[in-house]
């Protein structure tokens, strides 16, 4: 009878776990693998934790950086019917039809970190930065240095993806202007290795420089190594000004010690927002607060080596 009992219980409290799953909002989320960078690492660690079966939500989640790839992930999300589509997409282009199809599935989307070139119709809401904010804020700082010339290395993150475009577009402004003088851009994929390969090859040719503008911190250590390796000084006061995004804990420790000149902030933490808004249009209430493209706007500053404290690190550090 006992043994009858226990067995009865079991069988009730794996039906209730089955009822809570079944009962849970189903969100399909489409996001940059957590490799790519200590960014997407704490954006990918916020998303799981926000959108959990703990919280109401049964989260079906694909990683990728080839566009195809989440475009296909994507669409089948939508066949399997999830309530919500999330999207960090890896490039801005191509999602026009995955979104038509969302819409008329009657699926809802919101874009989170990375917008996508799209009518702002076709997705409830974009919890973004605003990158171009972020290029602007670090090519006028780097302005403000007054270097008798800018020869600078380029190094950036993986083309045509939202974060790559708004950190490029202000640097390339200053290189048609002729203000500054570009010894090399390429792209390193966000990869810390190949920015390493990219500035040894720029110093094995002998080619003057003084600014590294790296549009990851991952990417800006993978300079530094190739700049220690030649015995090539940098940071406050040296031969070479080092610039990085993200705000890595580690990296703003680099600015501290004055190895490292500048990190221009990109908040990873949009998952609670947008689990806020999914809530109300469960409740029949309407979202608040966006602006003419549907956009809520991460409030972001950059950081000087010279003016950064500890307190900065610990409010807006990621990692540790």
């Amino acid at each position: 009878m006992k043994k009858l009992l226990a067995l009865v219980i079991a069988l009730v409290m794996i039906l209730s776990v089955s009822l809570a799953l079944a009962d849970g909002i189903k969100v399909g989320i489409v996001n940059n693998p957590p490799s790519e960078s200590g960014y997407r690492e704490a954006n990918v660690k916020d998303f799981e934790k926000v959108f959990s079966a703990e919280n109401g939500y049964e989260a079906k989640t694909f990683y990728s950086l080839k566009n195809d790839e989440q475009l296909n992930a994507a669409t089948q999300f939508i066949t399997d019917g999830v309530d919500y589509l999330l999207i960090s997409a890896a490039e801005t282009t191509g999602w026009e039809k995955v979104l038509n199809d969302a819409k008329e599935a009657g699926i809802v989307v919101f874009l989170f970190d990375r917008m996508i070139d799209c009518d702002p119709s076709l997705y409830a809401a974009a919890v973004v930065s605003d990158m171009s904010k972020e290029g602007d804020l670090a090519v006028q700082w780097l302005l403000d240095q007054k270097l008798d010339e800018y020869n600078v290395i380029h190094i950036q993150g993986a083309m045509a993806s939202d974060a790559q475009l708004g950190r490029t577009g202000a640097l390339d402004a200053q290189f048609e202007a002729g203000t500054m003088n570009k010894v090399v851009q390429q792209t390193a994929t966000w990869d810390e290795a190949e920015a390493k390969k990219i500035t040894e090859s720029v110093i094995n040719a002998k080619t003057p420089f003084n600014v590294i503008y790296a549009e990851n911190d991952g990417m800006a250590k993978g300079a530094v190594a190739a700049l220690d390796e030649a015995g090539i000084s940098h940071g406050v006061g040296k031969d070479v000004i080092v610039m990085g995004f993200d705000c890595n804990k580690w990296a703003l420790r680099e600015l501290l010690a004055g190895n490292w000149n500048y990190d221009g902030q990109c908040s990873p933490f949009q998952a609670q927002v947008i689990s806020d808004m999914i809530q109300k249009l469960e409740a029949g209430e309407a979202i608040e607060g966006l602006n003419e493209k549907n956009q809520i706007i991460s409030e972001e500053k950059g950081f000087d080596a010279t003016t950064l404290t500890e307190d900065d690190i610990a409010t807006y550090g990621l990692g540790e």
